[in-house]
């Protein structure tokens, strides 16, 4: 059975694209912020909205990497992306948003394919289990969604 794990897969999706309950869903806002404002750091002391949204990547691939089993993209190196140098070249917001999209494409497709007993199974590099790392992530897209459009109104 996999009811808990398919709800944890419909509150990903209302965050992400569909219509949750603290507002609007996070593609939407992201979706209209503008690319010319996104390396801005208010008072050279915040992250920027390109900082945010490779930092909510970051956590969201460890979290993809761990349901995967991935050995080699360990917990030291989401640490070592973690708020990483950000290079406009290679870090816009075009890729950082299509980024997004995949890793968490990913993690719903290898949701559906579990069952609800290895939500107690415990985290590769943690001291949780699945159950707390799926509904941590959700929450730290929530928080980091309201610092993003926060900024984005502070910058016009």
């Amino acid at each position: 059975m996999n009811k808990e794990v398919l709800s944890i897969c419909k509150n990903l999706e209302k965050v992400l694209n569909g219509q949750p309950w603290f507002g609007r869903a996070m593609y939407e806002i992201l979706g209209e912020i503008d690319e010319a404002k996104v390396y801005t750091n208010p008072n050279n002391t915040e992250h920027s909205l390109i900082e945010l949204l490779y930092h909510v990547n970051t956590w969201a691939e460890f979290t993809l990497k761990r349901l995967e089993d991935n050995k080699e993209e360990d917990l030291a190196a989401a640490e070592k992306k973690d708020w990483r140098e950000i290079d406009p070249a290679i870090h816009t917001w075009a890729n950082g948003m299509a980024e997004l999209k995949d890793i968490h494409k990913k993690i719903l497709e290898l949701l559906q394919t579990k069952d609800d007993t290895f939500l107690k199974e415990i985290v590769d590099y943690r001291q949780y289990n699945f159950r707390f790392l799926l509904n941590g992530l959700i929450q730290h897209n929530i928080y980091h969604l309201g610092q993003i459009a926060y900024l984005n109104k502070l910058l016009g």
